[in-house]
């Protein structure tokens, strides 16, 4: 199966204004297609909702953005149709009490059901570099039993499974050691270079990403980035 072709994004003075003041503001963008994209900054400074603006989620209140020539906020769906989200707090939770086969089962058939790309199970996991046979159930394993960058690496198959043009991750270096975030990293470098282009939030961009920094915007409550992200999804939507 080839491969998706990655989308370019671009961004001039791009903000987001909240209740509470600006979420995030000034951010610049140039990242060429296949990129992987670091969204950095501390938390609370607006990442996730940098990372929602940018896939198509949240309508930004200033700027211009541009997403494989599709501009925001204009194309929002257009976007939101060749992207896909993984590892976003309160948006693709994974059920603890639900296996890895069923997961992958569920999301297939949502794909099936809302006419997206038909969904090969395998190319995804093996992007996403999980391997059934090492779990300790094969994919009978729960979700619970997973160690924390298998989890990862279930999500984002799920994602992959409707062949994104863009790829948005939240998080990648939560609660990780310092060996489990290298690995993530290359794992989304990996992905990035098989043609999806990588929107990764992180607390500090690594070598060799193209950083993309949250600019001036607030940093006094990094709760109020999870509810306004949360009230984006709920009002576009499937993720």
């Amino acid at each position: 199966m080839d491969g998706p072709s990655g989308l370019a994004v671009t961004a001039r003075g791009f903000g987001l204004k909240g209740p509470r003041g600006w979420v995030f503001r000034g951010v610049s963008a140039d990242a060429e297609p296949g990129s992987l994209i670091a969204v950095e900054g501390p938390s609370g400074s607006g990442r996730t909702c940098l990372l929602l603006a940018l896939t198509g989620r949240m309508r930004p209140t200033e700027g211009l953005a541009s997403v494989g020539g599709l501009e925001l906020p204009r194309r929002m769906s257009a976007v939101r149709r060749r992207s896909a989200l993984a590892h976003v707090a309160g948006v693709t939770d994974l059920d603890p009490a639900l296996t890895v086969g069923e997961h992958l089962r569920e999301q297939v058939l949502l794909q099936r059901r809302f006419g997206g790309p038909r969904p090969h199970v395998d190319d995804a996991l093996t992007t996403a570099g999980l391997d059934l046979t090492s779990l300790p159930k094969a994919a009978r394993t729960a979700v619970r039993d997973l160690e924390r960058v298998e989890a990862l690496r279930l999500s984002l198959a799920l994602a992959l499974l409707g062949r994104p043009r863009l790829l948005g991750v939240d998080d990648t270096d939560l609660k990780l050691s310092s060996a489990e975030r290298a690995e993530v990293w290359a794992l989304l470098r990996s992905v990035a270079g098989a043609g999806t282009t990588v929107l990764a939030v992180c607390g500090e961009a690594p070598p060799g990403a193209t950083p993309v920094r949250t600019g001036t915007g607030r940093h006094d409550d990094e709760h109020d980035d999870g509810k306004e992200a949360a009230d984006a999804i709920a009002s576009t939507g499937r993720s």
